[in-house]
């Protein structure tokens, strides 16, 4: 049996007599601002949807932004190039082995959220880093 509670949400609502101009301005604003964060496309994780970038963050890197690359094991990844990708972190020390990228070296990037391995964060001295992410592990909506 599910203990039923009483509905106390009437305690923390402004009467309107007590509500001063700011504060429907205030409501107002954040409704629209959630509008338009729902509206916006972003580049998700697959697995748990979690932001991950924009589409603005994409980029080129040696004259294109979608990359088809093999490991050392033969397996194909097909990776796109982003600048700013807030939703990942980087697991593990930055190794030069293998690099896609001459000059790069790289270290696993995982989704913040679940943790899925979404591709690979690429750094460089004097040059600017970049993600290479796995296309078929995002989504955009």
């Amino acid at each position: 049996m599910t203990p039923s509670y009483p509905d106390f949400s009437y305690l923390f609502r402004v009467p309107p007599e007590n509500q001063d101009d700011d504060m429907s301005v205030s409501v107002v604003e954040d409704e629209t601002e959630e509008k338009t964060l729902e509206q916006e496309e972003y580049i998700r994780c697959r697995q748990c949807r979690n932001i991950l970038a924009s589409p603005d963050d994409r980029i080129s890197i040696q004259g294109a932004h979608q990359h088809t690359f093999a490991n050392p094991h033969g397996i194909v990844f097909e990776i796109g190039c982003f600048t700013a990708v807030k939703g990942c972190g980087h697991v593990g020390p930055p190794s030069d082995e293998f690099s896609w990228f001459a000059g790069y070296s790289w270290r696993v990037a995982v989704c913040f959220m679940c943790l899925t391995h979404l591709g690979w964060f690429f750094s460089s001295p004097g040059k600017a880093s970049f993600h290479g992410l796995i296309l078929d592990r995002l989504i955009t909506r």
